[in-house]
């Protein structure tokens, strides 16, 4: 047996009727819902966007920024004012920061390259040069690394390249030994 599905007419007819039929009561409940839901709405909203702003400078932030000769933008890291896992607490231009020593070995890397390295601080309509010289200050040696910033920076990248922590997984769940694990299965 078919049943006729109502219209839309009559379907935004029949709401109409509930909407209009609804006491003082049902409206205040209903009004602090909304209310409730809106907040809700507009906090993940909010929370959202400051999870993505985090990488975006924002006025009172300090970088470590390199420029060439036409000072142009190169490059940029940036300095902390609060301590955080992998940062080491160092003194430039008599003001306290700390910074990754990946970011130590780049600024003597740029000055090698002839860029000019210095804190610049984002003062939101651009960025104003509070110390020079950056490189010179502190070095690899002050975090107790004694080869040059190249080779840190080389060897950074292959202890951290992803086929390298793969294979430390990998290591990690082998429960076979490397000569049963290459071979086949006919050879089993």
């Amino acid at each position: 047996m078919l049943v006729n599905a109502p219209s839309n007419s009559d379907w935004v007819s029949q709401k109409v009727n509930i909407i209009e039929n609804l006491s003082r009561h049902e409206w205040n409940v209903l009004s602090v819902i909304m209310k409730k839901f809106s907040a809700i709405f507009t906090f993940l909203c909010l929370l959202t966007g400051s999870v993505h702003a985090g990488a975006i400078p924002r006025p009172g932030d300090f970088f470590l920024i390199s420029r060439n000769d036409g000072g142009i933008f190169v490059g940029s890291h940036k300095l902390f004012e609060e301590y955080s896992s992998g940062l080491t607490k160092v003194s430039y231009c008599q003001r306290d920061y700390f910074v990754r020593a990946q970011s130590v070995a780049w600024t003597q890397i740029e000055s090698k390259r002839g860029n000019t390295v210095r804190i610049e601080l984002n003062f939101g309509r651009g960025w104003r040069p509070i110390c020079l010289e950056p490189e010179t200050q502190v070095t690899l040696k002050d975090f107790g690394i004694s080869i040059s910033a190249e080779d840190f920076l080389k060897g950074e990248l292959d202890e951290n390249s992803p086929k390298s922590r793969l294979s430390a997984v990998r290591a990690v769940f082998q429960t076979k030994s490397p000569e049963e694990e290459n071979k086949s299965y006919h050879t089993r």
